[in-house]
């Protein structure tokens, strides 16, 4: 039974398909309707060619994470001294002899 449903799911899936090709062959013999395709057809080479530089954003996005924590790194280093100087003692005054 599981078998026949997923058949006529797949039948109307098909049909769909066929339908949706038949519509844009059409599409492209209505006046103005070459138009819309070829515009249909480079919003589809763009989508590929911002997809293709968003998956690159992932690596530059690690790469700048480890740059920010040795950027970080290197900024504590240099900010904390090695020591910290020796206090000053106040200076003590003498009594004049009486």
């Amino acid at each position: 039974m599981a078998r026949t449903r997923t058949a006529k799911q797949n039948d109307i899936l098909a049909r769909f398909t066929e339908l949706g090709h038949e519509a844009l062959n059409r599409l492209s013999e209505v006046p103005g309707g070459s138009k819309v395709v070829e515009m249909m057809n480079d919003t589809k080479a763009r989508l590929d060619e911002m997809q293709k530089k968003l998956r690159g954003l992932d690596e530059l996005e690690r790469r700048v994470a480890k740059l920010e924590k040795q950027v970080a790194a290197q900024t504590k280093a240099a900010t904390s001294p090695a020591r910290k100087p020796a206090a000053r003692k106040p200076a003590t005054t003498k009594k004049p002899p009486v």
